[in-house]
């Protein structure tokens, strides 16, 4: 049997369930990209209050792929959540109750619309921004080019300016736009990304967006695993159901949401979510510590064969490594907020890395790299510099991605990220890569840093004892 609203009464009592009447929700919330982090995360965040709210449903819109939809379609929206703790436990989620993709356009724009959506929730990754090295709408992008001339909408900021034009013209009222992606000041470039294209398309619909629709900031995080055979499997035996697409996550979630919304908040606090006047702190140290780690442990470990982050954490001197980074070296460019004791944070980061439970692939942290260092890395390395500190240890993971490059390039293996082309045109050349200002900014005209980057990347050459760099 299937996983659906009919055969949640099959489930054993091993396995939580929504304890709300889902026939009494109403979509609150239209969430774009309900991708394997946001069903996960957010997804379940709102499942948690949903019995006591009923009004924070989710609509759940694909842009780029039916795959959800035709997955948890059959099943309801429902789908299985595995939290990877000491001891695995299992819990169906129930607050996806509509799933549309871009083939739905009129139902998409009108689902912005609707007076009853009052929150607009984002997981696109760094790149379905579509922003440049400045912070603001690439212009030059070409699916940017062809909305400014008036095509269809195909990025997240013309679907989102056409949904509040949209709501606009039907009367809608105030609404929330909130980004849940790994961005530095994620709600300020969410807006940006928006109202740069409203403001080029209609002016006057810019002037909407400024009095109607607030962007907060947010910060995000629980490690979460891509779904395999092995999870379906062992999702099969815990609930005796089949599921088309569980979710895992580790035992650890963390949402803090800047308190500026424009009209309803959800009642998420119930649900151990974090409101704040101030996320930037942090943003940071998770971006930093956290993210930054992870990068590390990626582009290395593949290096030394490794194939996931515990497999990393079990190697002794990648784990050595990773730990000194964090503390001597990216710590120093954080002010945590008064609330977080950073060593503490630190030690609780290591101890999720080498979670066993967890089979977090390196590879997939390693994707969209061009996205993910400037903020992951380059911002602590600019930091490092201005305060006059060493950037060696900061350099190594740069140079292990510039190996990771050439290496799919000798492989002919596919990168994954949206600058593949130009980065393997450059693969091999750490000078050239380090030229890309539209990653590295101006760090490649840094002579310190350069040169420390040369030296890491000699040090990780084929064959060399990569232990012996990660000094």
């Amino acid at each position: 049997m299937k996983l659906s609203n009919a055969t949640l009464n099959d489930l054993p009592a091993t396995v939580a369930r929504p304890t709300y009447d889902r026939t009494t929700l109403t979509a609150g919330i239209v969430h774009i990209g309900p991708g394997a982090f946001h069903r996960a995360h957010q997804a379940a965040y709102v499942d948690s209050i949903l019995g006591a709210d009923p009004r924070w449903a989710i609509s759940a819109v694909a842009l780029n792929s039916t795959g959800v939809a035709d997955a948890l379609g059959p099943q309801d929206g429902l789908y299985t959540l595995a939290l990877l703790d000491r001891e695995t436990s299992h819990r169906v989620i129930g607050s996806i109750t509509e799933l549309l993709t871009a083939h739905r356009r009129d139902a998409v724009l009108s689902r912005i619309a609707a007076p009853t959506t009052r929150l607009v929730t984002t997981t696109v990754t760094e790149k379905g921004y579509h922003l440049d090295g400045t912070g603001a709408l690439d212009v030059d992008h070409p699916a940017i080019v062809r909305e400014l001339t008036g095509a269809e909408p195909s990025t997240l900021s013309g679907w989102l300016v056409a949904g509040l034009a949209a709501r606009r013209a039907a009367g809608g009222g105030t609404i929330t736009l909130m980004s849940c992606d790994n961005l530095v000041d994620n709600g300020h470039r969410f807006r940006r990304s928006v109202r740069d294209l409203a403001a080029a398309r209609d002016p006057d619909l810019a002037m909407w967006i400024d009095d109607h629709v607030r962007f907060p900031s947010t910060m995000v995080d629980s490690i979460t695993p891509a779904t395999d055979d092995t999870l379906r499997a062992s999702i099969r035996t815990a609930t005796g159901l089949d599921d088309a697409w569980p979710i895992q996550r580790e035992g650890f979630a963390q949402w803090v949401i800047e308190d500026d919304f424009a009209g309803d908040r959800p009642p998420f606090d119930a649900a151990g979510v974090q409101f704040t006047r101030d996320v930037r702190g942090f943003e940071n140290a998770k971006l930093r510590l956290l993210n930054g780690a992870h990068s590390t442990l990626a582009y290395v470990g593949l290096l030394m064969g490794l194939t996931t982050v515990r497999d990393a954490m079990a190697t002794p001197p990648l784990a050595a490594f990773a730990e000194r980074l964090m503390r001597h070296d990216i710590a120093p460019s954080i002010q945590p907020p008064a609330e977080m004791d950073l060593s503490a944070y630190i030690d609780a980061v290591l101890a999720r890395f080498a979670n066993p439970a967890i089979a977090h692939q390196l590879a997939q942290i390693a994707w969209d790299g061009s996205q993910k260092l400037p903020y992951r890395l380059c911002d602590t390395i600019r930091d490092a510099r201005a305060a006059g500190r060493s950037v060696d240890r900061l350099a190594v993971p740069i140079a292990a991605w510039f190996r990771f490059l050439e290496l799919r390039k000798d492989s002919g293996e596919k990168l994954v990220d949206p600058r593949a082309e130009a980065l393997l045109a450059r693969a091999g050349e750490p000078a050239a890569l380090l030229a890309m200002r539209d990653v590295f900014g101006d760090l490649g005209e840094d002579v310190v840093f350069v040169a420390a980057v040369e030296r890491a990347y000699a040090a990780l050459a084929p064959g060399a004892d990569l232990a012996a760099a990660l000094v």
